[in-house]
């Protein structure tokens, strides 16, 4: 079973952290993953940084942009990580977008992927329908897990073909916009955690976006089997750089 569905049966409220490979420093990426789970992080969500992030806010772009300039590529990241798994055990996800994926060339980097012990892929610009019928034999054939995003506008019919074809979680959105934004959910985030709830999928949902302490972790989780943080984290490493990484995760799970 890969480790991200062993993780997803613990009956607790999932904690995944995003960063982006090569910040602060090029050499930071391994040291940021082992300090995390040994703080009790759950999984963690790799960024490969590209130079056209659609999806991210300025915070990541940011650092995606610092992390290029570090000298951060695929194969760098695949060397920095080529060990990871003598000292790491729970999930680690590569988050990234499909142009770097398909310069490297699908197949090779999904067997990297597998040579590495990377359990599950993310890539939002990455049409669920193309995935489906070009590559899903693919992923399948070295293990990994393909992650699929659905926002608050997302329809009935297209949540349901993205849990028909997933075998991991749903990424849920949390709001329309980019990652980093809002200080707390209100009513209309908090309705569409509800009826996201009541769909019973067969996936469990983590909720992304908008996640930056305590608080907005336990609204996020209430309806939800986990949170993803992402913008707080890498605000938090460039202000300390790896260190007090214990001090950042434990205010989220005090």
């Amino acid at each position: 079973m890969n480790r991200i569905q062993t993780k997803l049966k613990e009956n607790k409220k999932l904690l995944s952290i995003y960063f982006s490979a090569g910040y602060p420093s090029i050499n930071d990426t391994v040291s940021i993953i082992e300090n995390l789970e040994q703080n009790g992080v759950d999984m963690i969500e790799i960024g490969l940084p590209f130079s056209d992030p659609l999806a991210d806010g300025p915070t990541i772009q940011a650092s995606s942009t610092q992390a290029l300039k570090n000298g951060m590529t695929t194969k760098v990241l695949f060397d920095q990580i080529k060990d990871i798994r003598k000292t790491v055990t729970i999930p680690l996800i590569i988050m990234g977008y499909f142009n770097p994926i398909l310069q490297y060339g699908v197949e090779a980097f999904c067997k990297k992927c597998r040579q590495t012990g990377i359990d599950g892929l993310i890539i939002p610009d990455l049409p669920v329908d193309v995935y489906n019928d070009q590559y899903k034999a693919v992923f399948e054939k070295y293990g990994l897990i393909n992650v699929f995003l659905i926002t608050p506008q997302t329809s009935v019919d297209r949540i349901n073909f993205i849990d028909s074809i997933s075998n991991g979680f749903i990424y849920m959105v949390s709001s329309a916009s980019v990652t980093g934004g809002n200080s707390g959910f209100g009513a209309e985030q908090t309705d569409y955690f509800k009826r996201i709830a009541k769909m019973n999928l067969k996936n469990p949902q983590i909720v992304g976006f908008g996640i930056s302490d305590n608080k907005t972790f336990t609204q996020a989780t209430e309806h939800t089997n986990g949170a993803i943080i992402g913008s707080a984290f890498i605000k938090h490493l460039s202000n300390n750089g790896v260190k007090n990484i214990n001090q950042f995760v434990s205010t989220i799970l005090r």
